[in-house]
């Protein structure tokens, strides 16, 4: 009984080794994925992190470093807000090696933000692009109340995120700040993900041929949810 029972234990732990490898695998992104299959695997860790379920902690361990010491193949590219309270890399309970994130205040890009997009998806192999806003953005706050010219360099940013305010303002005729800020937050997540394809010949290119998929998304700050826009 007691041979029988330290086999058994010995097939459970192989098939547990066995699972655990394809599982990492899979979520270093590996050969062949699809920017579907890399989306699922985005909305599943947001699941996982709104339902206190998280699970990334594995594949961030001493083992996970080291096997990443030499090549990366994040499934994919985040270009998101700096904002404090939107780490992708915790929202979506993802490890190391899985997600490549470009951050800057208001999500927005510019050469080096397109230049680092463009390098994940055609050096990389990232099936992915997701360009993810979140509510009550401060960026965006501050551009609807701009009166002038900002101080410093945060008038680049103010800029930038003009043409989603001034757009929301024609589409709003209301007369709650709050709701502004949210159409135009919305807006300019549009208007990003247009524009990298308009200005990334090398995007372009991929997306025209099906080889990388752009999705638009939203964070939720009181329930933690990431909501896919259309």
């Amino acid at each position: 009984m007691e041979v029988f029972m330290g086999k058994a234990w010995k097939s459970l732990i192989i098939a547990a080794s066995i699972a655990l490898v394809g599982a990492v695998a899979f979520a270093s992104g590996g050969p062949g994925m699809t920017a579907d299959e890399a989306l699922k695997l985005m909305m599943d860790g947001n699941k996982r992190y709104v339902e206190n379920q998280m699970q990334a902690q594995k594949l961030s361990d001493p083992a996970r470093r080291q096997s990443l010491t030499r090549s990366q193949k994040p499934y994919a590219i985040v270009l998101s807000c700096s904002d404090s309270r939107v780490p992708p890399e915790i929202i979506f309970d993802k490890g190391l090696g899985e997600i490549f994130v470009i951050r800057v205040a208001g999500n927005i890009p510019d050469p080096l933000v397109l230049g680092s997009i463009e390098y994940a998806a055609e050096h990389l192999g990232s099936p992915l692009i997701m360009v993810l806003g979140h509510e009550r953005c401060g960026a965006v706050t501050a551009t609807v109340e701009s009166k002038g010219k900002p101080e410093g360099n945060i008038g680049a940013i103010v800029k930038t995120i003009s043409p989603a305010v001034k757009q929301a303002k024609k589409e709003y005729k209301g007369n709650d700040k709050s709701q502004l800020v949210e159409k135009a937050a919305d807006i300019n997540i549009r208007m990003v993900s247009a524009g990298i394809i308009k200005d990334s010949p090398v995007i372009r290119h991929l997306v025209k041929e099906g080889k990388v998929k752009i999705v638009n998304a939203k964070y939720d700050l009181d329930d933690g949810k990431v909501t896919l826009m259309k």
